[in-house]
């Protein structure tokens, strides 16, 4: 028999897998590995926090064997989720990634900061949108359904939580990932200056339209 792909709640024993997910899928929706020294750095930020301080909004796309081939996760309030960071998570990787003495000099020491300055992630355009969110899938199961799924998961999580909105801040030049997001319902937030990334928002609701 066919094994049945199936999204379900994350598991402690996922945790492997999405690092490996997020990886593959860091660099503008590709392999990072070839272009960081170090590439670990990515779900240490984008993953790895958020199964630690909030497990209950995360998910996963189950291959239907018991593996993670792809995630949708985040937080329901930004600005508690940026506290917690800097008070539970930092101090516990901080460490493994000294933040450089000068201007960056790899793409790895570029990406350092990011971790050490999670007041990043509140920007005073996307208040109205308190959650955030991020999504990766494996690209043998993109483009089958899957993402949409993944994303109607949180979503109706989030709205069961009373949470109105959310966004995302994605990497402009992912010309892919944005039109699964504008098919998605997402619309583009005016932020001043955003430098390389582009800020998406949507409602929890209207789950009809995914």
């Amino acid at each position: 028999m066919t094994p049945t792909p199936a999204i379900r709640p994350y598991r402690p024993d996922d945790r492997a897998a999405l690092d490996d997910i997020c990886i593959r899928t860091a660099h503008n929706g590709q392999d990072s590995r070839p272009v960081y020294a170090d590439p670990t750095i990515f779900p240490t930020i984008f993953a790895a926090p958020y199964v630690h301080l909030e497990p209950e909004l995360a998910f996963v796309l189950d291959d239907g064997e018991g593996e993670a081939v792809g995630y949708v996760l985040g937080t329901a309030d930004t600005p508690r989720f940026v506290e917690a960071f800097r008070s539970k998570w930092l101090p516990l990787v901080a460490d493994r990634y000294p933040e450089p003495a000068g201007p960056p000099r790899t793409p790895d020491e570029a990406m350092i900061p990011l971790l050490h300055e999670p007041e990043r992630m509140i920007v005073p355009e996307v208040a109205a949108h308190p959650a955030h969110l991020h999504i990766d899938l494996l690209p043998a199961w993109q483009g089958r359904g899957h993402g949409r799924a993944l994303m109607r998961t949180l979503l109706a999580a989030l709205h069961d939580r009373g949470v109105p909105a959310v966004h995302l801040c994605m990497v402009t030049a992912n010309t892919p990932a944005r039109a699964f997001y504008d098919r998605l319902g997402f619309h583009e937030i005016d932020v001043p200056d955003p430098g390389p990334v582009t800020y998406l928002g949507r409602t929890t609701g209207e789950l009809e339209t995914l």
